[in-house]
């Protein structure tokens, strides 16, 4: 049993697996000053991918009976930390219930909310890097490696029909174990939608690369499944051949990323785009932070552009 101590001063909790490593943990207390959030602690808690119910438990028991534990962010257990967790929140918004994740929780009036932001962060972060239309035009597709929350959420967002033709012309996620897989084929089904999805069971990379070799032109091909920050490797082999002039994102932005460099070898000869996570990281913080502390905070313009500043600059430190 883990003793959590109480805080002394309004903090939010960053749920992860490497917290420190973050960026975060030396760009929140600049975006904090610049928020005016006053003296605004930043906590990480750290547990391994899919960790025991219980310990999910009790963290976020003691959250939500601190009274100066404001709330989380929450990486990597989105999913695992919503089935151990679910009858512990007074609310549970409708895309964390759709989606059976969450990747906030938050305090208002004495009731303990559960929020999954990824929907908006994820979108946000894609639709900044693709011009609109993309997918309308090229008849593009796209692979997510991983079946976590993140990809659960791109591709509600990608899928949704609220995007009209621009859609993938057929989504693929893979998985290294199959329970995930019938999960998000579920939450796919109870969303609908006319896109096609393919769910892959891949227990060895040489799977992904299969897939990655017989992806269309312009493709969008994601690494979601965590390796290179939350564990070494990537989920392809260098045998993989991105598609001409597609698009690799990886949704991390730290660690040794051997995804991205498997994409930059390939980069001029497949005319490749490559895309890191920072911007994800960026939505997706920044959206919790205005939760958290119930603030509204831009997700474009001057205000979210001076956020990016400062988050660059901090995290040079």
């Amino acid at each position: 049993m883990t003793h959590y101590r109480p805080a002394r001063r309004r903090t939010l909790y960053f749920i992860g697996v490497t917290t420190n490593q973050s960026s975060i943990m030396k760009v929140f207390p600049a975006w904090a000053e610049y928020l005016g959030l006053g003296d605004a602690a930043i906590v990480g808690i750290d547990f391994p991918p899919h960790a025991e119910p219980a310990r999910y438990r009790e963290a976020v028991t003691f959250i939500k009976n601190d009274p100066l534990s404001l709330g989380a962010l929450v990486t990597t257990h989105k999913i695992d930390l919503f089935k151990a967790c679910r009858d512990l929140f007074d609310e549970t918004d409708i895309h964390a219930a759709q989606m059976e994740e969450t990747s906030c929780l938050s305090k208002r009036k004495g009731r303990f909310l559960c929020h999954a932001k990824d929907p908006v962060s994820s979108g946000l972060a894609v639709d900044g890097f693709l011009p609109p239309g993309y997918f309308a035009r090229t008849g593009a597709e796209v692979f997510s490696m991983g079946a976590g929350g993140s990809t659960i959420a791109l591709t509600w967002h990608l899928m949704k029909s609220g995007r009209g033709a621009d859609v993938p012309s057929r989504i693929v996620v893979s998985n290294r174990s199959r329970p995930r897989l019938d999960d998000i084929a579920r939450i796919h089904a109870r969303i609908g939608g006319d896109v096609a999805v393919e769910y892959v069971l891949a227990t060895d990379p040489e799977d992904n690369d299969a897939i990655v070799n017989r992806l269309r032109p312009g493709s969008l091909v994601i690494n979601a499944t965590g390796l290179g920050k939350d564990a070494p490797g990537s989920p392809i082999t260098d045998r993989a051949a991105f598609p001409e002039h597609g698009i690799a994102w990886d949704l991390n932005y730290r660690g040794d990323l051997v995804f991205l460099d498997q994409a930059r070898h390939q980069q001029r000869q497949r005319s490749l785009r490559i895309e890191n996570g920072w911007s994800y990281f960026l939505h997706g913080w920044i959206q919790a932070i205005a939760e958290v502390f119930d603030i509204p905070i831009a997700t474009s313009g001057p205000q979210f552009e001076r956020l990016s500043e400062i988050a660059s600059q901090a995290g040079k430190r």
